[in-house]
Formats: structure tokens, C-alpha cells, sequence
């Protein structure tokens, strides 16, 4: 970030300038210096930590968690690790300067009390930090005494006295501005409205940005921090704007929930799911960054790849097995393999006979059944109910049992004989496999359900010869895991973070909330940005499908890094691909965001390299954004002008100028965008409206429209420029 001039306890302040005999500046720099020396002693003490166990297993476990706390305490140069400080005031102040009542200011027990730190001062940054004796010389932003940081205002200053921001060069301080809340002091007197008056503030978000996606944890608003604290019994789900931070928000939120809830998460698991690969490589820095380096992020389609994916189904067939009413043709599928017991059990143990006939068989089955147990744990219950039987009627006998004995007979092959033919062992890949490669079978199971078109589109018109040779497709690995749910339970996760969630199928919503079914989420998408042909059209549906009925809505509507010119043309679809939406807006203005340039065919590639050349000019990341059919062409008119770029295919590429086929581009952001030939893009596909949107609100600083095609009737800007 450049220096900027005049340190000010104002209202209005500016930033100090990079002067080293300013006595503020120098004090800080010097904070800065030792909490690093600190820091590293921290780690330092970890490391030193011999691993002592009483066994080998426990060693190893116990070397990987001394691992963990040493690589979250890692130190990254380029990265600030302060950036505020809070000095509260001597008096606890409420609202207006008032002195609140301890009894009735409304804080829950933990959370922040105004002024209940009065008279105290702390550093603000992305981990906690303390001194030889254990003095904290950094506050961890998660601490609820860090909370006012993102939620002073002059109308509630939350005790404070003092807020400070410091703008940083990478990982030097160069800059400082106060706000000073002190009783009739200049922020004070100012109202509250949309963005601080902070020029730091500003300037980081609209920073320019290249490489994989950083944290926001110094720039947090308070409508945003309200989903990051949300606690851990809570299902969120946040509507956000493109621009407005959702996918941040949620990592953030994750953060905090692994320091307020720390034995909770670190028992039950954390997890964050993206649409793809690129997508997670993208984000993959945010959370180390913020010293969590233990959470699993995974793609939808690794996350459920229990076969290998190598097939690819028509639409039709897709949103078929991607049908809430999938569920049901598989649980009919699985439970028809039950049969009527046909013959009575006879077991022979010494000189005695003892005889369990079939209809007694068949009662233990039904009676099974009506409990609604999972597949596989019904048949490991029938066998103990026989078992239980028998013991009842040889201890009536005379006999003594006990465990030992329940055991031997509940494995004895006649026991074991008939269980495997009333309830035959069932494997979900193979329930699956024989449902989609017989007719009959799927027919009998889908009968009320599903119309004969739609069966015929999920049957294979030629079957393989067996599961392993099958081509499966990405819908039916999830019909292979909702098979293998019904057979045994699913384990619950503490928490899951499902981002673009409003591209997920209703069998793939079962699938993820069957892995928070005990556990809370955090649900982030758009459903302007909606491109499968099964997209979610409301969240009420969707998190019924996700077993998450009773979750709060948030929506986020506020861009703080997307210029306004672009936003307004984007939402200019809005009106055909989600009418019930409102646009979001940008507390950013720039006139020259955005430019729409026609150039016929024959001029298209000139203006591709000069827009292209253009961009890389200017600080941050650039990408080109087109139909994926037509990204080949354009890599070759990129080479021929010598601009050297990457073309992004399944992971992010390090490179000034990527080329991004349109179907990988959700979730990203860069700093310059061309888009390449709308209309191509827009009927490229059922929802091709929807990816276009996608395509327009990719850029954060400078957005480049180029065609030779008319552009979408739907794409009408009176006032962009043309």
C-alpha cells in the first residue's frame, strides 16, 4: 500500500507518511518488531517439545499435533501481523457516552461488554501473540475483545477511546490513521454511514490482487461480521451479491468457529466444499493465512468420488439422478433383496434340537423393518434377534447362556444360512449398478415415482459387464453414495462450508448435509449465478433437500471491491435470470470500469491482444473469460501476438493472463476481465444468461467487453459506453 500523508486524530483522517521521525510510526515499528521475536519464540518453545507417549501410536499422534500448532504459528513475512489497535476508554461509555448497566446492556456471557476493558490498549491481528511471561502483545481478531474493531461506530463506540488502522508495504508498516471516539471528538460528532472514511481502509480493498485469493480479516464489515460470528449451533445461509465477500466470509467464519469452538471443531471435523478444483485452489491460502491449517477442502466431485468418474451424462439424464425422488427408487431398489423365509431354522447343539420357524423369521424381519434401521444394520440385528430366540428357549429348557453362548449360536451356519437369505449383504456400487443396468428392476423400484421417458434416461441402453468396467458419471457416484447411507450411516461432521451452493442437485444437497446431519453449515451462493440445468431456484428448497429446514437467511448486498459501473451492467440480466432479486450495489464509483468494444470478425483478435496488452499494464491479475468451446482459438490468437498466458483447466495457474473457459470461472476474481463474445456465451447453454452474469462480475477493478456478434437482447445498458 503507497504512504499517504498527514497522521491525524480526526474524523477524517489520513495516513502518515513513511517518516521515521515520527514518534508514533517509530513506537509502532518497534511493536511490530519485538511481537515478531515473540512469535518466533512461540514456535520456537513448540518445536523444542519433545513428543513423550506410552505407545507408538500415540508418539505419532502426538508428533502430528505438535506439527500442526508449529506450522499455525508460522510466520509470514509479507504479511502484516497487526493491523489495528484498540485503546479503550478509562470510563465504560454506551452509546451516545452513556455509562451502561453491567445488568442490563444485554451481553450474553462471553461476549464483549462495552468498556469492560476500560482504560486498556491491544494490537489487532491474525493470531494471538505473547510476550516471555504471557502477556498478549497481539490480540487474535476471533477474541471478543476485538470485536469493536469491526463494529464501532460514533453512535455505539463500544468503550472504545481509540481505533487505529495501520496500512503495510507487504510485511512493513508504513502508515497509520486514527479515529478517536473520545465524548465530542471528531468521530464522535460524525454519523455513521456505509464505508468508514478511512483511507486505509479503502485503499486495501481495492488493492490490486494477483495469485490465489487472500484474506479480508483487516477490512471485515459489520454486516459481514455478524455471519463470521454466527455460533456453532447455527445453519447460515447467505445470499451474496457478486463482490460482496460471501466466499471470504464463509472461510472466515470458519476461522472463528476453530477458536471459539475449538474441542468442538477439532473433534467433529471441519470441511469446505467448492464447485471445483480451481475454484479450491483459488482460495487455499485464506485460512493458513489466518493460522488454520487443519481444515479439509474438498470439490463436490472429490468429495463423493467413490467410483471413478469417467462418463459424462446428457442433461436429461443428470437432473433425473439429481432428483430428490432418486432417494426413494433407491431405498425401494435396496430393500426389495429382502425375501419371505422360506424354511425354518434348525439348530443342533449337543443332543438338543432347536427349531425357529419361518413365520417367527418372517415377524423378526417385519418388526425390523418398522423400526426404520438402515440396511446393514438390520441385518446385523436380525442375526442377534434369532440368536435371542434360541438362548430364550434353551434357558426356558434348563440351560445356562451367557454372552459366549449368544455369540456361537448367532454365528453358527445355520443362523448365519438363513440370515444371508432372508437379507442378503448388500454393496452400494453393486445396488446401484444392477438398478441402472435392468429395466425391470428399475421399473418395479421407480413405479410412481419416475414416468417411463425418465427411466429410460438414467437406464443404459447397453449395460457394462459389471462394475468395474462401467462408465460411471458424477450423478451417479452421488446415487452411490446416498445407496451406501442407506446401507450404513453416514459419520457427521461438526461444521461444513458449502460454497456456490446453488448449483447443487437435490441428491447432492442430501449427500452433504448427510456429513452435517449433527453438525452446522455455513451455506454461500447466488442464485443469479445458477448455471446447471437442476439450480436451486429459492434456498427454501435447497435447504430442505439439505436437512437444514430452520437455517437463517443472510443476504449480502453491498460490493466493496467491484466497481459500480460494472455491478449495474451486470444486473441488467438480473431481470430475466432471477427477477425476485435485488441488485446489489458498490460503495465504489469508477468511471472508467467498464468499456464495451464492437469489432467485426476480422478485427476481433487485433482487439483481443490490444485489450489483452492493455491489461497487463495495469497492477493485479488479468484473465480473458469465453465459452469453453471457444478458448482453443483464442489461446492460438494469444500466441500469435506473443502475450503469454495460462489456460486454466482443473487448477489455478500462477500467471499474469489466464485464459478461463466460462464454466470454471464462478468464485473467481480478477483485477482485469475481457469477456469474449456474450452472445456465444449466452447460448451456449440452457442457462447461458446465468453464465454470462457469472462472466460480467468476475472483474474487480476493470471490465472489457468485446464482440462481434450483437450483443444479448437481455444485455441493455443506456449508459454503459460503447
Amino acid at each position: 500500500m503507497p504512504p499517504a500523508s498527514g497522521p491525524a486524530r480526526t474524523g477524517h483522517p489520513g495516513p502518515a507518511t513513511d517518516d521515521d521521525d515520527d514518534p508514533v510510526l517509530t513506537a509502532e515499528r518497534e511493536h511490530l518488531r519485538s511481537s515478531r521475536a515473540f512469535l518466533r519464540l512461540m514456535r520456537e518453545n513448540v518445536l523444542s517439545l519433545r513428543a513423550l507417549a506410552g505407545d507408538p501410536v500415540s508418539e505419532q499422534y502426538l508428533k502430528a499435533d505438535l506439527y500442526r500448532r508449529a506450522e499455525a504459528l508460522a510466520d509470514l513475512p509479507d504479511t502484516p501481523l497487526f493491523f489495528g489497535r484498540l485503546d479503550y476508554a478509562a470510563q465504560r461509555r454506551g452509546a451516545g457516552g452513556a455509562r451502561p448497566d453491567p445488568a442490563t446492556d444485554g451481553a450474553e456471557p462471553g461476549e464483549f461488554r462495552p468498556g469492560e476493558e476500560a482504560g486498556e490498549r491491544f494490537h489487532i491481528g491474525r493470531r494471538h501473540v505473547h510476550d516471555a511471561d504471557g502477556r498478549p502483545v497481539v490480540i487474535d481478531w476471533r477474541a471478543p475483545v476485538s470485536r469493536p474493531f469491526y463494529r464501532a461506530s460514533p453512535a455505539e463506540p463500544m468503550g472504545l477511546e481509540l481505533r487505529r488502522r495501520f496500512g503495510f508495504s507487504g510485511g512493513e508498516l508504513t502508515a497509520y490513521e486514527d479515529e478517536d471516539f473520545a465524548p465530542g471528538g471528531p468521530a464522535a460528532a460524525r454519523p455513521a454511514s456505509g464505508l468508514p472514511a478511512s483511507r486505509i481502509l479503502i485503499e486495501e480493498i481495492e488493492r490490486p490482487r494477483s495469485g490465489p485469493m487472500r484474506d479480508i480479516v483487516a477490512t471485515i464489515q459489520p454486516d459481514q461480521d455478524d455471519i463470521v460470528r454466527a455460533g456453532a449451533d447455527q445453519t447460515v445461509c447467505v445470499q451474496g451479491a457478486p463482490g460482496t465477500g460471501k466466499t471470504a466470509v464463509g472461510l472466515h467464519r470458519v476461522a472463528y468457529l476453530l477458536y471459539a469452538y475449538k474441542e468442538r471443531m477439532s473433534r467433529g471435523g471441519v470441511l469446505v466444499v467448492g464447485p471445483n478444483r480451481a475454484f479450491l485452489a483459488y482460495i487455499r491460502n485464506v485460512l493458513p493465512a489466518l493460522g488454520e491449517v487443519d481444515v479439509t477442502q474438498l470439490s463436490v466431485t472429490d468429495l463423493l468420488a467413490t467410483v471413478p468418474v469417467r462418463g459424462a451424462d446428457s442433461d436429461s439424464a443428470a437432473t433425473v439422478k439429481g432428483d430428490a425422488r432418486m432417494a426413494e427408487v433407491l431405498r425401494r431398489a435396496l430393500w426389495q433383496q429382502l425375501a419371505e423365509p422360506s424354511e425354518a431354522i434348525m439348530l443342533v447343539r449337543g443332543s438338543r434340537r432347536w427349531r425357529v420357524p419361518a413365520h417367527e423369521l418372517g415377524a423378526l424381519v417385519d418388526e425390523l423393518r418398522r423400526r426404520g434401521v438402515r440396511y446393514g444394520t438390520g441385518r446385523e440385528m436380525l442375526s442377534h434377534r434369532i440368536a435371542h430366540v434360541i438362548l430364550t428357549r434353551m434357558e426356558a429348557a434348563g440351560e445356562t447362556c451367557d454372552d459366549r453362548t449368544h455369540e456361537a449360536v448367532r454365528r453358527s451356519g445355520p443362523v448365519r444360512a438363513a440370515v444371508n437369505a432372508i437379507w442378503p449383504k448388500a454393496d452400494p456400487v453393486r445396488t446401484v449398478f444392477r438398478l441402472l443396468s435392468d429395466p425391470r428392476l428399475l421399473g418395479a423400484a421407480a413405479a410412481g415415482l419416475l414416468d417411463a421417458g425418465e427411466q429410460a434416461a438414467i437406464c443404459w441402453a447397453a449395460p457394462p459387464r459389471g462394475p468395474g468396467s462401467a462408465r460411471w458419471s458424477a450423478a451417479d457416484a452421488v446415487l452411490i453414495d446416498e445407496a451406501a447411507d442407506l446401507i450404513e450411516r453416514t459419520p457427521s461432521l461438526a461444521h461444513v462450508v458449502l460454497d456456490e451452493a446453488q448449483d447443487l442437485s437435490p441428491m447432492e444437497c442430501r449427500a452433504i448435509g448427510r456429513r452435517c446431519a449433527t453438525g452446522s453449515a455455513t451455506v454461500l451462493g447466488d442464485i443469479a449465478q445458477g448455471t446447471t440445468p437442476w439450480a436451486t431456484p429459492s434456498w427454501q428448497q435447497l435447504l430442505a433437500h439439505l436437512g437444514k429446514q430452520d437455517a437463517g437467511l443472510r443476504e449480502l448486498d453491498t460490493g466493496y471491491r467491484v466497481p459500480r459501473q460494472i455491478l449495474d451492467f451486470a444486473s441488467t440480466l438480473l431481470g430475466h435470470i432471477a427477477p425476485g432479486l435485488t441488485p446489489a450495489r458498490s460503495v465504489r464509483q469508477d468511471a472508467g470500469a467498464l468499456m464495451i468494444t464492437a469489432a467485426p470478425g476480422t478485427t476481433l483478435p487485433d482487439a483481443l491482444a490490444a485489450a489483452c496488452a492493455d491489461a497487463l499494464t495495469r497492477p493485479g491479475s488479468a484473465a480473458v473469460i469465453a465459452a469453453d468451446d471457444q478458448v482453443a482459438a483464442l489461446s492460438r490468437t494469444l500466441d500469435r501476438a506473443g502475450l503469454a498466458h495460462a489456460v486454466l483447466n482443473g487448477d489455478a495457474e500462477s500467471q499474469p493472463l489466464t485464459l478461463v473457459p466460462v464454466s470454471l470461472a464462478k468464485g473467481l476474481e480478477f483485477d482485469q476481465v475481457v469477456v469474449v463474445e456474450p452472445a456465444r456465451i449466452a447460448r451456449g447453454e440452457a442457462r447461458g444468461l446465468h453464465r454470462l452474469y457469472v462472466a460480467l462480475t468476475r472483474a474487480v477493478s476493470r471490465l472489457t467487453v468485446l464482440h462481434a456478434e450483437p450483443l444479448p437482447a437481455a444485455l441493455t445498458s443506456p449508459s454503459a459506453p460503447r
